[in-house]
């Protein structure tokens, strides 16, 4: 069991439950680390002043950075990253060298570092293995259908498509916020939890009376949640506070949060699961945050949506979480434990088949299913998305796609939560809308649902953005689902959403010259960090 003090344990108590006080604010970890990074770039900056205006030392500092311009853009030029992505790079670095350049080398590529990707790989690796060895299903899946494609693309790496259980689609928070605290009750072996944000109010009390119940009743407890995710939300230490509160209760806080400027900050675990006793497993865009429930008003209504998956599709969500939590985690776990025993079933027309996607991969897996799904579409794509910030690959693949005649409908957020995120957002409509595209921004406030649903026959919900940091930063998880009524479900909450939708057309937004300027500037690194 975690020691703590029982008078820092008293400070926390008070900090996670008192987080609409000023005094939250001025304790906050964000409020000291945003003081710690802006001393740190004024120290860096006065520095590279000092060593420019030395004429000796600066001229040889601006030769040995002409050298690294050469060596970086030719490397840029030779990788298979984005071209928007290597062009914000290559105007950063020709433009402002002795910004770009050093900003480049010290993480350009965005990718975990070394130590952190390490870790993982070993721990998926291992993971992986012991599914594969657990799989009652071993003969290899064939494609005999558009929607088998995806799915055998999947199973190569590592992901098996399932034919029993069932997906239940859940169009609010608050709806799916009611099973899962049913499942929570009925829990008798364990319970797994991974979110990218906890917050204390309504929701995460419930829970969490929950979760001391079962764990004095022998319930084995894991959580993981993002520490920058919660810098906002949650004091320091309380990953082990609440392993201070029963033996059977361990908690991981995920690549925590250090003062210092660091590009590795881009790789957060932005991931959203809900597993108990592997039978039943809850992903989609809800945190555990009251907002997300209706209890709590931020940006006009909260929409949400979610899905509910039980069968043998829930063992892929409990690799998923070991993968992450053996990686990094003091008590590392055997999985076969947690792993439920699965009849042998027919081959029908229903597929579940759960995914996640991370910065180790060399593709991005969530974009590559969107993109199959928007390419093999023959009549209809409906999306929802809380931003909408695209590499050329997912422009044109949406674009292509309306402009072969299929109904390609996005809905945003009609009430914003960042400012510049969401003016990128608009940003990406023009191109889009020219091409056939539809653009819903959602009236009643902001959308954070992130699904996608095609021709009758498929959808996939999950964590998953429409944006570069989403796709290639983050790591994040989703299901992929054909052949069953949850699709319907998905197709329903997308007509009944767009009722409530402005359709936008070529004079909204307006923008003037200077506004189409400053949107060009944004998208020019949009794909960059």
């Amino acid at each position: 069991m975690s020691r703590l003090s029982e008078k820092r344990k008293r400070w926390i108590e008070r900090t996670a439950a008192n987080d609409r006080s000023y005094k939250a604010f001025l304790y906050n970890r964000f409020f000291v680390f945003v003081l710690l990074v802006l001393g740190q770039m004024a120290t860096f900056s006065l520095i590279g002043g000092l060593l420019v205006y030395n004429s000796a030392i600066g001229i040889a500092l601006q030769l040995l950075i002409a050298v690294a311009e050469i060596f970086i853009i030719l490397r840029l030029v030779s990788t298979n990253d984005r071209p928007s992505t290597k062009l914000g790079w290559i105007v950063l670095i020709l433009f402002v060298p002795v910004v770009g350049t050093p900003l480049y080398l010290w993480g350009g590529g965005g990718r975990p570092t070394r130590k952190m990707r390490k870790k993982l790989e070993s721990s998926k690796k291992e993971i992986l293995s012991e599914m594969q060895a657990e799989r009652q299903e071993k003969e290899p899946f064939f494609a005999q259908t558009r929607s088998d494609a995806i799915c055998q693309t999947l199973e190569k790496f590592g992901y098996p498509v399932c034919f029993d259980g069932e997906a239940v689609y859940y169009e609010s928070g608050e709806k799916m916020f009611f099973d899962m605290l049913a499942a929570l009750r009925n829990a008798r072996k364990y319970i797994l939890i991974e979110y990218f944000i906890i917050a204390s109010g309504k929701m995460w009390s419930e829970i969490l009376k929950i979760l001391l119940e079962r764990a004095a009743a022998g319930v084995k407890i894991r959580i993981i949640y993002d520490d920058f995710g919660c810098i906002m939300t949650l004091p320091p230490q309380y990953n082990k506070y609440l392993e201070s509160m029963h033996e059977n209760i361990r908690c991981l806080s995920f690549n925590k949060v250090a003062p210092i400027f660091s590009l590795r900050l881009n790789n957060r675990d932005h991931r959203k699961m809900l597993v108990v006793d592997g039978e039943t497993a809850f992903t989609g865009g809800l945190n555990l945050a009251d907002e997300y429930i209706g209890q709590k008003e931020r940006f006009g209504y909260w929409k949400d949506s979610g899905i509910k998956i039980t069968g043998g599709a829930v063992n892929t969500f409990v690799g998923e979480f070991f993968y992450v939590w053996n990686a990094f985690h003091k008590d590392k776990e055997s999985v076969k434990p947690y792993f439920s025993q699965r009849k042998k079933t027919e081959k029908g027309d229903w597929r579940i088949l759960p995914y996640d996607d991370s910065p180790l991969d060399e593709i991005s897996i969530g974009e590559m299913v969107y993109a199959d799904i928007i390419d093999r579409a023959q009549r209809y794509v409906y999306v929802f998305t809380p931003y909408l910030i695209l590499d050329d690959f997912l422009r044109f693949a949406l674009c292509r796609a309306a402009m072969r005649g299929v109904d390609v409908r996005i809905v945003t957020p009609g009430i914003p939560d960042k400012k510049i995120t969401y003016r990128l957002t608009r940003a990406n409509y023009d191109i889009l809308m020219r091409a056939g595209v539809k653009i819903y921004e959602y009236s009643p406030g902001f959308i954070h649902a992130k699904s996608m649903v095609c021709d009758d026959e498929c959808a996939v919900v999950g964590t998953i953005n429409l944006d570069y940091r989403s796709l290639y930063h983050h790591f994040e998880n989703a299901v992929y689902f054909s052949g069953c009524e949850a699709v319907a479900a998905v197709k329903r909450d997308c007509e009944e959403t767009f009722a409530l939708s402005r359709l936008c057309d070529a004079e909204y937004p307006k923008r003037n010259k200077i506004g189409k300027l400053f949107d060009a500037v944004l998208r020019l690194f949009e794909t960059m960090f």
